[in-house]
């Protein structure tokens, strides 16, 4: 007897979605811790600032700049980091970025100069070139399009996980272990913080599948649904070579796209301690515990925002509305002046808006890159757009060393944010993107 063709759609559905949950839960677990270690490795800088600046005696134009240099390492080195991610297999080559980007954060807990902390910070940036980029690469061998943004969100959700776990351990740290064995806070805070990247690493290296067909865990069947929907993906991607990448209009716009919403990102990574701080707040404890409140927000949007944007299929609004709010707590922030609730109000909507558009962003170059031009693609977005992490930290360091307040700062991030939502709205055609 013939299966009713309703009951077989049903039938493959639910094969389709058991395939593809199974899949999620044998390693974006991993991944999500992998990248919670990896966003807290390179913003508790961040917390440091806070007692680091006196006892070196830098200043906030020292500490934007060293923070910034991350970005510029990063930028030369990750595209060639992608592509061998690409060739070599995600399970080493994340495997190794891990490892040396644990040894350099570690190496920051000696720096005594400013040239020694430019030093170590662009060698950090090289060394975890190809991070972010590869495991959005990694995404894409395994979830079709109408399925990874619910997967890119998972994963980057470790950014706000990594805000309401990293804050209150980073105060902690500093403020319990000051003393100890001879060292300051801030060193304990880099080399405790350190530790967990080199294990993760090791398990990484032992548990991570580079590609579906070697995957031991999956049956024949399984294989082949996971490869038909991924190749259907292919077909309608119109960029698959490197040197379609680097010619591509579009691809440039992403970048620039991409820049303004960064340039909010680590106004918020690099200097939310520093607003708490001036609103009156000075135990790096309590300056921790309230930096859960923005992220704990932020990742309820980004979780619900993710969900509506695969139910609708619409990319475009789900990305630039985020931005224009976050631009509007930018706003709040620069305002708010000394004042703690309204400070807290605007890094709250900042904070909730900028990590609300990350990964809905990630939908659109992988909805028209695929193969290696994807590989060159993800990782030339990722990479130029990173350099709004020197920007960043950079011009707000610089111009609140000559007029002594952040406000100008956080007003220039709100327009790049504005910006990257107007040019989404305007510039990027829906069919494209709307997958």
């Amino acid at each position: 007897m013939a299966t009713h063709p309703a009951v077989q759609i049903e039938a493959d559905r639910s094969f389709a979605d058991a395939t593809f949950r199974r899949a999620a839960w044998r390693f974006m677990p991993l991944l999500f811790i992998c990248y919670v270690v990896a966003y807290l490795d390179r913003v508790n800088v961040g917390f440091s600032k806070l007692q680091m600046l006196n006892d070196l005696h830098f200043s906030d134009a020292v500490y934007g700049f060293g923070a910034g240099l991350f970005f510029v390492g990063y930028f030369f080195f990750e595209v060639p980091s992608n592509l061998l991610l690409h060739r070599l297999g995600a399970r080493r080559w994340i495997a190794r970025i891990m490892v040396t980007w644990a040894v350099l954060s570690l190496a920051t807990a000696w720096v005594t100069t400013p040239y020694m902390f430019y030093a170590v910070r662009f060698l950090l940036g090289i060394a975890e070139a190809g991070f972010f980029p590869g495991m959005i690469l990694y995404l894409t061998y395994w979830f079709p399009a109408q399925r990874r943004g619910k997967m890119t969100a998972v994963l980057m959700a470790g950014n706000p996980v990594s805000g309401i776990v990293g804050g209150p351990l980073s105060g902690f740290i500093m403020h319990t272990f000051a003393g100890t064995a001879g060292f300051t806070g801030w060193q304990w805070l880099f080399v405790i913080e350190a530790l967990p990247a080199v294990l993760l690493g090791i398990i990484v290296y032992c548990l991570l599948d580079d590609r579906v067909e070697t995957a031991t865990w999956l049956d024949d069947s399984e294989k082949a649904l996971i490869a038909r929907e991924i190749g259907n993906d292919a077909s309608v991607r119109t960029h698959g070579s490197v040197k379609a990448v680097f010619t591509s209009a579009r691809v440039w716009l992403l970048c620039l796209i991409l820049f303004g919403i960064i340039m909010g990102s680590y106004a918020i990574g690099f200097w939310q301690p520093t607003i708490i701080k001036g609103s009156g707040v000075k135990d790096p404890l309590t300056v921790g515990l309230l930096t859960m409140i923005p992220y704990t927000t932020a990742l309820i949007a980004m979780l619900l925002v993710a969900r509506n944007a695969d139910r609708t299929r619409q990319r475009k609004w789900h990305v630039s509305a985020p931005a224009l709010v976050a631009a509007v707590g930018f706003c709040i922030c620069a305002f708010s002046g000394n004042q703690l609730v309204p400070a807290m109000i605007g890094l709250t909507l900042a904070t909730a808006g900028v990590i609300s558009a990350l990964p809905m962003f990630w939908a659109l170059p992988t909805s028209f890159l695929g193969g290696t031009g994807a590989a060159a693609g993800i990782a030339l977005i990722n990479s130029t757009a990173n350099l709004a992490g020197f920007v960043s930290p950079s011009v707000i360091g610089w111009l609140k060393t000559e007029t002594h307040t952040l406000s100008s700062g956080l007003y220039l991030v709100a327009g790049t944010l504005t910006m990257s939502a107007l040019l989404i709205l305007i510039c990027l055609p829906a069919r494209v993107v709307n997958r």
